[in-house]
C-alpha cells in the first residue's frame, strides 16, 4: 500500500512563490490569501503585522518604513530558503513601506501546505526570517517627540 506522502499534493509544489512584493501603496489580506490558494493544500496559515500605538513602553504617534534596494531580491531568497525547508504548495509576502499609521498593515505573508502543522511552521519561519533578514527599516515617532530607527522590520 502506498504512503499518503506519495501522493503528488503532498510534496512542495515546483513553483511556490506566487507574490513577493515591497509597496508603498495599502496591502491587502485578501490578496496574499488568495495569491496561496492550491487544491492540494490542506492548511493555509496568514500573519498580519499591523502598526501598533505603543514600542518599549512609549506612545507611537506614527512611523516609517524603509528598504534597501536589495530588499525584494533578500525576501525572495528568505522565500526559496521556506520552501525548500517545508512542503509549500504556496507562499506570498508583501511588505509596506512609507508612512504608516496605528492600525495599518504593515506586512501580511501566507503559506499553505498539504496540513496545517506544516503551514503554521512555515508561515513562523517566514515572518521571523523576513523580520531578521530582509534589510527593511522602520522610523517610529512618539507621543513625546523622541523617534528612534529599528532595523530590519
Amino acid at each position: 500500500m502506498a504512503s499518503t506522502y506519495d501522493h503528488p499534493g503532498e510534496q512542495a509544489a515546483q513553483d511556490p512563490i506566487r507574490l513577493l512584493a515591497i509597496r508603498d501603496t495599502p496591502l491587502s489580506v485578501d490578496e496574499v490569501f488568495a495569491a496561496v490558494g492550491d487544491d492540494a493544500a490542506g492548511g493555509t496559515a496568514l500573519f498580519v503585522g499591523t502598526v501598533r500605538n505603543h514600542d518599549g513602553g512609549a506612545d507611537v504617534d506614527t512611523l516609517g518604513y524603509s528598504c534597501h534596494p536589495t530588499a525584494e531580491a533578500e525576501m525572495r531568497r528568505v522565500a526559496e530558503k521556506v520552501a525548500a525547508e517545508f512542503p509549500v504548495r504556496a507562499l506570498a509576502a508583501v511588505h509596506r513601506v512609507g508612512d504608516l499609521a496605528v492600525g495599518d498593515l504593515a506586512v501580511v505573508v501566507a503559506v499553505s501546505c498539504p496540513h496545517r502543522g506544516e503551514a503554521f511552521e512555515a508561515c513562523r519561519k517566514l515572518i521571523d526570517d523576513l523580520k531578521h533578514e530582509v534589510p527593511i527599516w522602520k522610523h517610529q515617532k512618539f507621543s513625546d517627540g523622541s523617534e528612534e530607527w529599528v532595523g530590519a522590520c
